[in-house]
């Protein structure tokens, strides 16, 4: 691979020296939103003025670099900073990581979307190179030799003709003076010493001896604790309520109720919220508060339609948020209906209409998945320090950068008057991107004229919303005499939003195609889940596409690897947003690794699928057996083309996390509701996978190429599903449409 260059010269002006106090380098390095990647999955915003970070070098040879972006374990706190070690030629054993606070200089400093490596991946390259070239620079000059005759290696910097060293940290002022240069050379990849090689997580030793990190160990000199009492179902808000058994037990210091959001006020896309009248509980400890809420009286009356007022690229739009006490059963007939009924057309190649027509035979088969909770484990909290002319917010968050602006406009406060600290998350995938529990802090602080601390329990989170979406798909396929492919058709819908992504594979590899949408409103308030859609899209028409294998009488892996053929050489369209050579070769990779049709492999039930999205490949053998008689998976290949990977040992385990995690949701989980009320409010309720349940080994290969790297923490995950139920197939010897496949939840 060809060095690389500069590519941005506006980015250029952006990067900034200074003299640290005591002497040193600090180089603060920014980039433009014109390096956005194309092809973006997920909320990546398009406004952004600048993003950047630190590198901090002092004399005595200590490099600090600031981690711009949250960490909910997916270990961004070691990779950002190893890819700026890498071009600086650090010596990463003296490297020093911080969590950075909030900086509009740093953009929404947004963790999510499985973009934060692939957004910053180039300008971290060229901040640390930029950095190198300048030390370079300052040592050639103090030597009086030519900057070609300088090297460096493990923050060190030689001139081997005259047998000269010196550490960075020496020259770290002098190279502070410096003009910054206009053209730095880039590492080739083959000389990656730092990136492609195992670092452990910066935090691990901290994680694994209880050093304060997260939210919840955040504490601050008089800080008082909040918990709010949400109505009992979607669809009710406050009415009257008396609090005068809660107010006489120990710790309590005030009860009163808010209006979250007033009326008209702007929302964006990630200011979700369900309940907006807040009646809130203020204590000295966590204990005293939930026991006290429980003392209260309320009464609580249907809240009938809303309207909500969005922002938006097109302006402000007037949402109507229907006020129905919804009942899932009853949702789930009515997404039957509507499926029915004409659909919004997303993608149409060919004459899918005379294909069906002409067909041989038709095979039709329906899908469905229930809401999904995301419960992170550490419980949804954040501090808030309100006064009259500052605000001062410390949690864990997603998007701090996108939260700032529904906290000015609720406290009625400039945005250069709030400071947002950001913790480490005891997980996220999106629920920590709502900044609806930051709002409501903030808010809960200004009125009770306290630091506070809020905190949801298990059960208020559960049956707070934010879920993700309840779907369903109709997949059809059109097969001629000769039991080849002639037609495909997908309409999916759901409940708010449908989960079809249209010029997906298997579009661009069939003649005639079509895909529909359709959604139902409520007021079940979700939201992004790991991997949105894609979760339940991937499910669905992986699962179809084995069946639709066995009735051609074709094995599952070479049936896709023919339609990736097919879509490679002779594409139908021209809006395939994926590549089906790097498609199927994490297939032919998976085929290889998993034993696939080997005669060792025949003792297990196994189930393949792939899937792309978040622009990365991935896929999965899952091996089945019986186990005490229930249906187990012992063992998972998989095989991931991300471009090239940071740190093996790291990626390697998200990806388990996400097989852990597929095979959870696949079998036990998910929420119903009766009148608007959750039925599942914790764990005893809403199933999730238990570790004697996760496979003995699961192992996971990656295609080695220099391709720049793209998403991991979300693309393994939706494949596992339809991996699960095409396994679950061959063992019971018939197919499950409806998810979870272990645990019923709906009399239909």
């Amino acid at each position: 691979m060809a060095n690389q260059k500069n590519t941005s010269s506006q980015r250029r002006s952006f990067i900034k020296t200074s003299v640290l106090a005591g002497g040193g380098l600090m180089i603060n390095f920014s980039w433009l939103p014109a390096f956005a990647a194309t092809n973006a999955e997920g909320p990546i915003p398009t406004n952004w003025v600048e993003l950047g970070g630190f590198i901090r070098i002092t004399p005595d040879n200590i490099i600090k670099i600031l981690n711009p972006n949250p960490d909910f374990g997916q270990n961004v706190m070691t990779s950002l900073p190893m890819i700026v070690a890498e071009e600086l030629d650090a010596d990463w054993k003296k490297v020093v990581v911080e969590m950075a606070p909030h900086n509009t200089k740093l953009g929404p400093q947004f963790t999510g979307g499985s973009n934060s490596v692939r957004m910053y991946w180039k300008p971290l390259r060229e901040a640390g190179a930029t950095a190198r070239y300048m030390l370079m620079q300052a040592a050639a000059q103090a030597w009086g030799v030519d900057i070609s005759e300088i090297t460096t290696n493990a923050s060190m910097l030689y001139h081997k003709k005259s047998g000269r060293s010196a550490t960075y940290g020496s020259f770290a002022t002098k190279a502070a003076a410096l003009p910054v240069p206009k053209n730095v050379k880039l590492k080739d990849v083959n000389d990656f010493k730092i990136v492609g090689n195992s670092q452990l997580n910066v935090e691990g030793k901290k994680i694994v001896t209880g050093t304060p990190l997260f939210g919840m160990d955040y504490k601050h000199e008089g800080m008082l604790i909040a918990m709010i009492e949400h109505p009992p179902a979607f669809g009710m808000k406050l009415k009257s309520y008396d609090a005068t058994e809660t107010l006489k037990m120990p710790g309590i210091k005030q009860v009163f109720d808010l209006t979250l959001y007033p009326d008209g006020l702007e929302q964006a896309g990630f200011d979700t919220r369900t309940f907006n009248e807040l009646l809130v509980v203020v204590g000295n400890s966590t204990w005293e508060v939930m026991q006290a809420r429980k003392k209260l009286k309320v009464v609580w009356t249907p809240e009938g339609d809303r309207k909500d007022t969005m922002g938006g690229r097109s302006g402000k739009t007037t949402v109507v948020v229907p006020g129905a006490l919804e009942t899932t059963s009853k949702q789930f007939e009515k997404m039957k209906e509507m499926a029915l009924q004409p659909a919004k057309l997303l993608r149409k190649d060919g004459d899918p209409e005379t294909a069906f027509k002409n067909a041989a035979q038709i095979i039709e088969r329906t899908y469905t998945a229930p809401f999904l909770a995301h419960n992170c484990m550490e419980p949804i909290n954040f501090f808030a320090h309100v006064t009259a002319d500052k605000a001062l917010l410390v949690g864990p968050l997603q998007a701090p950068g996108w939260g700032i602006p529904i906290v000015s406009k609720v406290l009625k406060m400039p945005a250069d008057k709030i400071e947002v600290q950001m913790t480490r998350m005891g997980g996220g995938f999106g629920r920590r991107a709502y900044a609806h529990y930051l709002a409501e802090a903030a808010l809960i602080s200004q009125k009770a004229n306290a630091p506070i601390k809020l905190v949801y329990t298990r059960e208020d989170d559960m049956t707070y919303g934010i879920y993700r979406p309840m779907y369903t798909a109709t997949y059809r396929a059109a097969l001629d005499a000769n039991k080849n492919l002639i037609g495909f058709h997908v309409k999916g819908g759901g409940i708010p939003e449908h989960p079809v992504h249209a010029d997906r594979f298997p579009a661009g590899a069939i003649d005639n195609y079509l895909a529909e949408g359709w959604q139902i409103p409520t007021n079940i308030t979700i939201g992004a889940y790991r991997a949105p859609r894609s979760n339940f899209n991937a499910a669905a028409e992986q699962s179809f596409l084995d069946e639709l294998a066995e009735a051609m009488g074709k094995d599952p892996i070479d049936f896709r690897l023919e339609l990736l053929k097919r879509a490679k050489e002779k594409p139908v369209g021209k809006n395939n947003d994926y590549d089906a050579a790097r498609y199927a070769g994490v297939l032919e990779l998976l085929k290889v690794k998993s034993g696939w049709g080997k005669p060792e492999n025949k003792k297990y039930y196994r189930g393949v699928a792939v899937y792309f999205c978040h622009n990365s490949y991935a896929a999965h053998v899952v091996d089945m057996v019986k186990k005490n008689g229930e249906p187990y998976v012992e063992r998972v290949t998989s095989t991931v083309d991300c471009g090239i990977v940071i740190n093996p040992d790291a990626a390697t385990n998200m990806v388990q996390g996400a097989v852990v995690d597929g095979i959870g949701n696949a079998f036990y989980s998910g929420l119903t509701h009766i009148d608007g009320a959750g039925q599942q409010t914790n764990f005893n309720k809403y199933r999730i996978i238990r570790m004697h349940e996760a496979p003995k080994n699961i192992d996971v290969f990656f295609v080695d190429n220099d391709i720049d790297p793209t998403g991991l923490g979300e693309p393994p995950f939706p494949p596992v599903i339809p991996a699960v139920a095409n396994a679950l197939y061959k063992l019971e010897g018939k197919r499950r449409y409806m998810q979870p496949f272990g645990v019923k939840l709906l009399n239909a």
